[in-house]
């Protein structure tokens, strides 16, 4: 069932409308006939506007005719601020989707079958669905524009998480509808116009699909002075190059009897790959046998209504209007790239069978100016269809999510839903597996515990310690606070995992999208204040990325700068500081090349500066060894695995010393404190591993072998403190 919450009736749009009557045949605007829950209540309606345009909802007369009359006002009056449809359903609808937090492909293709089939044949209408959560405050409004096929339950997968932070308004264009797409950009871009008119302080985000796509960009080359935010799932820009090429189809088309047609809606259907995920996602949940079966039996049903119904619904007549719609829009669209100024994200599936997606997205991050790509080598053409994709964490990972004029590292995160976690961690869990960390945090009585029960559940909280080679502390650690206390840690990183100066040798921002989801932000002032301010734990390593790629000798040597700044802070805020050591990079490689071996070679030496030229400065004032690290990746040798090590030293408040750590003096003596306790938890651990009998992987393994894999391994004896 189509579930559609209330839309808020604009002013703009009541002026346009003073002049239409409510129907008489309606009674009344919160009681529909039939068992519909899908009311499509026209924001704007441009279809025929200068007209006389009319309000309507799907597969029932028109709430709205045109009619001059006085009473209009008086009628109108009520349905100003919302305008209020429940149906009888709602209450299952919302129980079916609590259950994970997510609709399926199966709803999808139910919510599509009733939107084709009670659709009135236009004009193109906004709906917004009710299974959208509620929206935080000052949520920026996302225009969703649909595929060729125009219904606009695209989203439907998605929908509960994203109704979380946008106002939602999804665009319907039924398939007997005639609109060119000349005026379909007018009628979106008016919408667009609208909101900015009402909002300009805050982006209006176009998440859009293959011909929907082509909408966006036309709509944002037309509107470079608003703040728009392009998210494009392969863009049918490309389509002049696809399987739908005009000089193949298109005259064939002309000539094809409505009885050929019918089969068309299969073989789109597989090409895209939607039924064939189903398949694959109910069989890799590794349900029951008596489940799986009876799943796929109803998504089956579900499949098979949807193309029974669209193979009616797609006449030979309709399929040619399509195509030369896709045609026209593409090279309107291509035309006009040049003005498009627009943030913009590409979707690309690596398994589009239909469009040229991968390729088509390198060409537009070319062309456009503010333009990144993200790759799904495993998904089909209808991407926001694959249950694997989290549209909510792509915009995460990439950065993309805002509610003001720029991207809020600290008010716009949004924290991961367990499942998301999940999806971030899976690609991880080997580091844990193998090297079965120990976590020790220290009680303020100084006694040390197994497990994290030492660190404060109330923020601020900041972490300072030592880097491992290349960071491979950091998956354990930060995995373990979640799992254990739900304490998301926020790391403060080096600004090259979130910009690059130039493209080149350097990974790809995509590479770092997984430390972002998890909390990460670049380091500077403002970041750690705002981190402070709303009371996060905060994760920092003063050594950065010169501790993460030390020489060989250097193992366990901190590296930090002398400026105390991080006291000054944390005592403004009165955080609780926490010192802490990790060990055991030792124990599962060896650094066979380090940065001074690869600078004697001339190959990795050109390598070494063509990467520092394109990343981030970060220590521009600084001089010495913690001044800024050229970028190399040093080379080494795996072993055996060994073990991983944390201790967490006793908390250092700094609440009421604001005023006393104002003095440079006394800030540099807490400093050097804080770097002590570093040092003395390294060293602690570095001794008690000789006792622990379980730092050989192979003893680990035997002793899960007798006590079950899920048993914790025990280690060294822990008493007291360093």
């Amino acid at each position: 069932m189509i579930v559609v919450r209330p839309v808020v009736i604009d002013q703009l749009i009541m002026q346009r409308v003073m002049n239409i009557e409510y129907s008489n045949q309606i009674k009344s605007p919160t009681c529909f006939p039939d068992q519909t829950t899908a009311v499509l209540l026209d924001k704007i309606s441009m279809a025929g506007a200068g007209n006389g345009g009319f309000l309507s909802s799907a597969g029932i007369s028109p709430l709205f005719r045109h009619r001059d009359t006085s009473t209009t006002v008086q009628l109108l009056r009520p349905l100003r601020r919302r305008f209020s449809v429940f149906a009888s359903t709602e209450k299952q609808h919302r129980q079916k989707s609590a259950k994970d937090g997510r609709l399926t492909l199966k709803d999808y293709f139910e919510q599509s079958v009733e939107l084709i089939t009670r659709s009135d044949g236009g004009p193109p209408r906004w709906f917004t669905p009710l299974d959208c959560g509620s929206r935080l405050q000052d949520s920026p409004l996302l225009f969703y524009l649909p595929g060729v096929d125009g219904v606009g339950t695209g989203l439907v997968l998605h929908h509960e998480r994203l109704g979380k932070i946008f106002d939602i308004w999804c665009f319907h264009i039924p398939l007997s509808d005639r609109t060119s797409f000349t005026d379909l950009v007018k009628l979106v871009e008016s919408a667009v116009r609208l909101e900015y008119s009402r909002t300009p302080n805050r982006p209006i985000y176009l998440v859009a699909e293959s011909f929907g796509g082509c909408l966006a960009l036309a709509v944002a080359a037309r509107n470079p002075h608003i703040d728009l935010i392009l998210i494009l799932a392969n863009p049918a820009t490309s389509f002049s190059r696809s399987l739908l090429q005009p000089e193949t189809l298109l005259p064939f088309s002309t000539m094809m009897p409505d009885q050929f047609s019918s089969s068309l809606p299969y073989l789109l259907s597989l090409l895209t790959g939607s039924p064939l995920k189903m398949v694959t996602t109910a069989i890799g949940k590794r349900f029951p046998l008596e489940q799986l079966f009876g799943k796929l039996f109803h998504d089956t049903i579900a499949v098979s209504s949807y193309l029974s119904v669209l193979s009616d619904a797609l006449t030979a007549e309709t399929l040619r209007w399509k195509l030369d719609m896709l045609k026209s829009a593409a090279a309107f669209a291509n035309s006009r790239l040049h003005a498009v100024k627009a943030q913009t994200l590409i979707l690309a599936s690596g398994q589009d069978q239909l469009l040229p997606s991968r390729e088509e997205a390198e060409r537009l991050r070319q062309v456009l100016p503010k333009c990144e790509i993200r790759v799904f080598d495993d998904s089909g053409h209808a991407l926001f269809l694959d249950e694997d994709v989290r549209l909510v964490s792509i915009l995460n990972g990439a950065s993309f999510y805002r509610r003001g004029r720029r991207h809020d590292y600290v008010l716009d995160y949004l924290p991961p839903s367990p499942s998301e976690f999940q999806k971030v961690y899976q690609p991880q869990r080997w580091v844990e597996a193998a090297t079965d960390p120990v976590m020790l945090s220290t009680l303020e009585n100084g006694n040390i515990v197994r497990g994290l029960a030492g660190i404060p559940s109330q923020g601020p909280v900041l972490y300072v310690g030592y880097h491992m080679m290349l960071g491979l502390e950091l998956g354990p650690l930060v995995t373990r606070f979640w799992k254990e206390r739900n304490i998301l840690l926020r790391g403060i990183a080096h600004p090259m995992m979130f910009t690059k100066l130039r493209e080149g040798k350097l990974p790809p921002l995509s590479s770092f999208d997984s430390m972002r989801i998890m909390g990460a932000v670049p380091v500077s002032a403002p970041n750690f204040y705002r981190l402070f301010s709303s009371k996060s734990h905060v994760l920092l390593y003063p050594g950065g990325m010169r501790e993460a790629l030390h020489r060989k000798g250097e193992e366990y040597k901190l590296f930090w700068p002398e400026q105390s700044e991080f006291v000054r802070m944390a005592a403004k805020f009165g955080a609780t500081i926490i010192p802490f050591g990790s060990v055991g990079e030792d124990d599962i490689s060896e650094l066979l090349l380090d940065y001074n071996d690869l600078m004697n070679i001339p190959y990795f030496k050109n390598s070494i500066e063509e990467l520092t030229d394109e990343a981030v400065k970060l220590r521009g004032g600084t001089v010495g060894e913690v001044s800024n690290q050229d970028v190399h990746l040093p080379i080494l040798v795996p072993k055996v695995p060994g073990r991983f090590y944390y201790l967490f030293g006793k908390p250092i408040e700094t609440i009421g010393r604001k005023e006393e750590l104002k003095s440079r003096e006394k800030a540099d003596e807490l400093y050097r404190q804080v770097k002590g306790e570093v040092e003395k938890c390294l060293d602690y651990l570095r001794e008690k591993r000789e006792n622990d009998p379980y730092r050989n992987m192979f003893a680990r393994l035997t002793y899960k072998a007798t006590h079950g894999f899920d048993a914790e391994v025990p280690t060294f004896d822990f008493t007291k403190s360093p």
